[in-house]
């Protein structure tokens, strides 16, 4: 319903405390209520104050010790204390500018020690020493100062600038390095994946060499064991025939071979066997002698 009062009475609300004085000097508060007045003896309502927390936005331009222009943006939340709500009435005229003249003192007074980073990092102790301070002053005059807030700190915007420019760097600079150390391993790791596949080829083709060994040897025991008169080099002679003939066939039969020239008829056979032939008893009088 809010504050209704005449000559000779008034209703306070809850929120509000009325100041009441007598031939002009103050002589009590009005709590919320309703109150009569006795105008013949000089009594009436000089004013109400409201009790609700009231906020006000301050924007403070400073400069830091690194000489850089900021602007913060300060909010803060007062109220009228209701047991001294007769200072909040009669010492103060304007108590928004007061407060605004207090915030403007502390703040250029404690920024200009600190860098701008140190700025953004203890913002939170900026405005616990603004609050401190205005407190201290403000409650002589009958004000409570609830909270006070940074919210917001502005640098010139080439400042702002200059500072996305160097985060910008060094997150490439990092994006670099990740990429680099990403590169490096997935070298190494190639480096041993191909190492790793040549060893496993060469125990492969070793084992298949290995086998073929092991084959010829059995073939050969075999026919010479079953065909009576036959020596072991007449039947090499044959089985390299017999291979030689397989291998024709195999490059014949892949439709993707270009053509390939290769010595043909029984004398080149004859030398293939005597160079393979040649080959093995060299290998196995090295075997001897080291052994």
């Amino acid at each position: 319903m809010g504050n209704t009062y005449c000559v000779f009475g008034g209703c306070i609300d809850q929120a509000s405390v009325g100041v009441i004085e007598r031939w002009g000097r103050f002589e009590k508060l009005a709590e919320p209520g309703l109150h009569f007045f006795n105008p013949f003896a000089g009594q009436w309502l000089a004013g109400v104050l409201s009790t609700r927390i009231n906020s006000l936005d301050v924007k403070i331009e400073t400069k830091t010790k690194d000489n850089v222009f900021v602007q913060m943006l300060c909010s803060i939340q007062y109220r009228v204390v209701r047991q001294n709500a007769d200072d909040a009435f009669y010492e103060l005229q304007n108590p928004r500018e007061q407060i605004q003249a207090y915030v403007f003192d502390v703040v250029r007074a404690l920024v200009p020690r600190m860098n701008l980073d140190e700025l953004f990092e203890q913002k939170g102790e900026v405005a616990k020493h603004v609050l401190e301070e205005l407190a201290k002053v403000m409650g002589e005059y009958g004000y409570s100062i609830e909270h006070i807030l940074m919210v917001d700190i502005i640098p010139d915007p080439a400042v702002r600038k200059a500072m996305n420019e160097i985060n910008a760097a060094q997150r490439l600079q990092l994006a670099s390095v990740y990429k680099g150390e990403a590169e490096k391993i997935l070298q190494v790791k190639k480096a041993e994946a191909e190492a790793e596949s040549k060893y496993l080829g060469g125990v492969g083709v070793a084992r298949q060499r290995q086998a073929i060994t092991d084959g010829l040897r059995e073939n050969i025991l075999n026919f010479s064991n079953k065909v009576e008169g036959t020596s072991a080099k007449e039947v090499m002679d044959l089985i390299m025939v017999t291979q030689y003939f397989d291998t024709i066939r195999d490059l014949g039969n892949q439709s993707k071979n270009t053509t390939v020239f290769i010595p043909h008829g029984p004398g080149h056979v004859r030398d293939i066997t005597e160079q393979l032939r040649n080959g093995l008893m060299e290998a196995a009088s090295a075997n001897l002698e080291a052994n």
